[in-house]
């Protein structure tokens, strides 16, 4: 039987220094703070070429602070509670680890508290910086509101450390330049990649991971081969049989 497994990620969303840095900073917010940093394809690996760092964090930071938590059933909410108690604490737990390996814990960095929605398992928007890749705060997947940050020199180091990592499920990309753009969307292991956008979907378009990402496709063409089996038939039109202990090739 077949089946189609979308396992979950640690997407890298990268930063160029010719992007729209506007742009890029929305983008990366709405990549990992959107729905709480629950979804399987938040970018909660943020890779920042080091001549636009300092400046890109400060935008990044100014705009994560903004960021409204409440009640989510309320429309004008941004970031709502985590889902259960044990993600809860995992989450915190993650944020400890983090500032264990050494990351600078730049916004957030624990609980939040809030009467809407019961008050309860609300964290902040947290972003670290100096993060390298090898850290499991860059390695494993934390399903909450929280950002590493890893600077990159080149394109070159930027395919490497995205691609160092046992998911490949989503990528961004950040540049004005098209062809570096198309090479990056080439050289990405991972099932979907944004160019200067994130999290952007169509039932038109295939989606599932590469490497532990997952396997299959859901949405467009790709997801109906997951209900279609294939029929080879061969139909004799009147040729003479041949010799009946050799097998029949074209």
């Amino acid at each position: 039987k077949k089946v189609s497994l979308e396992l979950g990620g640690k997407s890298p969303n990268i930063v160029f220094d010719d992007c729209n840095l506007d742009d890029a900073v929305s983008g990366a917010v709405s990549g990992i703070f959107a729905a709480t940093g629950q979804t399987c394809i938040a970018g909660s690996r943020l890779l920042l070429q080091d001549t636009i760092h300092d400046q890109f964090v400060e935008k990044l930071v100014a705009m994560a602070k903004m960021a409204r938590l409440g009640d989510p059933g309320k429309l004008d909410t941004q970031v709502g509670p985590v889902t259960t108690p044990a993600q809860y604490q995992k989450i915190l737990s993650y944020i400890d680890i983090a500032k264990g390996e050494g990351a600078s814990c730049v916004l957030g960095g624990g609980p939040a508290s809030k009467e809407e929605g019961g008050g309860k398992y609300f964290v902040k928007p947290t972003i670290f910086t100096g993060v390298n890749n090898k850290m499991r705060i860059a390695q494993e997947e934390v399903f909450g509101p929280v950002l590493s940050i890893i600077k990159f020199r080149d394109e070159e180091e930027a395919v490497t450390i995205a691609n160092d990592i046992a998911y490949g499920l989503g990528a961004g990309v950040w540049t004005q330049s098209l062809k570096r753009a198309t090479t990056m969307a080439r050289r990405i292991r991972a099932g979907t990649v944004w160019v200067n956008t994130y999290r952007a979907v169509s039932f038109t378009m295939p989606f599932g991971g590469y490497k532990a990402s997952g396997l299959g496709r859901e949405n467009g063409m790709e997801a109906i081969d997951g209900y279609l089996q294939s029929k080879s038939v061969w139909i004799n039109n009147g040729a003479g049989g041949g010799n009946p202990f050799i097998m029949k090739t074209s």
